[in-house]
């Protein structure tokens, strides 16, 4: 077998090594960035700047990545600094309430730097792994490293809202407790920082070679298949982000659940996707990841209008269920079809640019979401209106754009009616038993 052969197998597993620690990090700490902004004080605008701004500013941010990557002359050396810094921004984070009437902005501001550092990383990460993964074996490969890193998250968010559960005794106890998750996801993006550090770059020529710029780009996507895809995803996460932000304030404030009712739905969400994975991976690499978008696409809309018909703790459990299975097909479908739709050399720009859309439609929504949730007063809570109007643009989103997107590669046709139940009936063996064993020599063969 070739050098480059080994240290590709050898990467492939540092890679999932690399996601079940920083997929820590976001159970730990991203997860209850929001749960946090609500002890501390937020107020409904606030909370809908502080989910959406700094995701707008991080996908900004991306703009500045193929330069950067020219700047440190190699994707690996830009994805570790910005690994480590946005570790170090856990420190700041925690210390925010010393700050006293600021600490709101100041949150905020901090939070804006975690996720430029996390994203402006993105498509150099995405360019990286595109060279390491075989387009044969690509859905298969990351369903499975999702199921992975989606377990690490499960266990990772259900801990941290354990803990937060044993520290509810007032606002000091409650600070603690969030000292402690945040402590927990600083060290474990310092270990995806190690195994990231130690993965092979295959050879990548660093040319000032121009690709078309954003205006362009824009231009031209409403006229070819991968602009249309990039338009529909801009659009999607305008309708999510109309009630993405309100969903825990909803929770910990209306309903008034406690952390571990809140962790509990929530992980519900978490555990499905994750057992889901690798049967949606498979599925995308034998009948496309256009067939599997687009089933999620129709499927996914409802998640918001369901939480307006009951408050019962274990009807949401099951709501969420639902979504995290739906979800699960969404992202690797969509994840799947930018490498098939996007060429190598414009890899990093297009997603770059994607991103940019995508940050400006999340801080367009969110802003909408929370003037509306303001002002709104027709039903007993003010945000029942946001998950019926994301219902309908969500729906909407996808009746106008998944007709017009076309499958790149040659696949299996099967019904949408067949393909869920396929999923739905392989899940719970596939789901449970396939890859249980994470790192088998299968794995190792980077399968």
């Amino acid at each position: 077998m070739a050098v480059d052969d080994i240290r590709i197998k050898k990467s492939l597993r540092y890679s999932v090594l690399d996601g079940t620690f920083a997929a820590s990090m976001i159970g730990f700490g991203e997860s209850f960035f929001m749960a946090f902004a609500i002890l501390l004080g937020a107020t409904n605008i606030q909370i809908a700047v502080l989910g959406a701004l700094p995701h707008t500013l991080g996908s900004f941010s991306q703009l500045f990545s193929e330069r950067l990557i020219r700047a440190f002359r190699s994707r690996k050396r830009l994805v570790t600094t910005g690994s480590l810094m946005q570790a170090l921004v856990f420190v700041p984070i925690s210390a925010v309430v010393l700050l006293g009437s600021a600490r709101i902005f100041s949150l905020i501001l901090f939070l804006c730097l975690f996720r430029v550092f996390g994203m402006v990383i993105g498509p150099a990460w995405n360019s990286w792994m595109g060279d390491l993964t075989d387009e044969r074996e690509r859905g298969r490969y990351f369903g499975r490293r999702n199921k992975i890193t989606g377990f690490s998250s499960f266990a990772s968010f259900f801990l941290a809202g354990y803990i937060l559960h044993g520290f509810s005794d007032g606002f000091d106890s409650e600070y603690t407790g969030f000292v402690l998750i945040f402590a927990l996801a600083f060290f474990s993006r310092l270990v995806s920082f190690s195994y990231l550090s130690k993965k092979y770059e295959p050879f990548y020529e660093v040319t000032e070679e121009k690709v078309e710029g954003l205006v362009e780009f824009v231009r031209k996507s409403s006229s070819n298949n991968w602009g249309l895809f990039y338009l529909y995803l801009g659009i999607m996460n305008f309708s999510v982000w109309v009630s993405a932000p309100f969903f825990t304030p909803y929770m910990l404030k209306d309903l008034e659940l406690g952390y571990l009712a809140y962790t509990f739905i929530t992980a519900s969400a978490i555990v499905v996707k994750f057992l889901s994975m690798p049967v949606w991976g498979r599925a995308v690499d034998q009948y496309g990841a256009r067939k599997v978008l687009s089933l999620a696409g129709f499927l996914m809309p409802v998640v918001p209008l369901l939480w307006s018909f009951s408050t019962d703790v274990v009807y949401l459990i099951v709501v969420e269920a639902y979504s995290g299975l739906i979800w699960g097909a969404f992202e690797i479908a969509a994840f799947t079809f930018v490498f098939d739709t996007t060429e190598p050399r414009k890899r990093v720009a297009f997603i770059g640019y994607s991103n940019v859309i995508n940050g400006a439609a999340v801080l367009a929504g969110a802003i909408a979401g929370g003037i509306i949730v303001k002002y709104n007063s027709l039903f007993w809570s003010n945000y029942l209106i946001v998950f019926v109007l994301s219902f309908v643009l969500r729906l909407s989103a996808s009746m106008v754009f998944i007709p017009r997107i076309r499958e790149v590669r040659i696949v299996e046709e099967i019904p949408y009616t067949r393909l869920f139940l396929k999923v739905i009936s392989v899940m719970p063996t596939m789901g449970l038993i396939y890859g249980l064993v994470p790192f088998a020599k299968k794995d190792r063969d980077g399968a």
